[in-house]
């Protein structure tokens, strides 16, 4: 898994539960349609499946 994920974040974190913002400020998303690029490690994968319906990511094919 030693890829690249790349998620945007599609949906407000207005009105979510502050583990969910927590989450989503740790991994660098601040405001919509920001896109980060970050590690494919398994914690980044847990972290976006607590935020999956905020989120879309997608493999970076390189």
């Amino acid at each position: 898994m030693a890829g690249i994920l790349k998620i945007t974040l599609i949906k407000s974190m207005i009105g979510k539960p502050e583990k969910q913002r927590q989450i989503l400020r740790g991994m660098g998303l601040t405001r919509l349609n920001k896109t980060v690029e970050l590690a494919d490690t398994p914690s980044i994968r847990g972290m976006v499946s607590h935020v999956c319906h905020l989120v879309k990511a997608e493999e970076k094919v390189a």
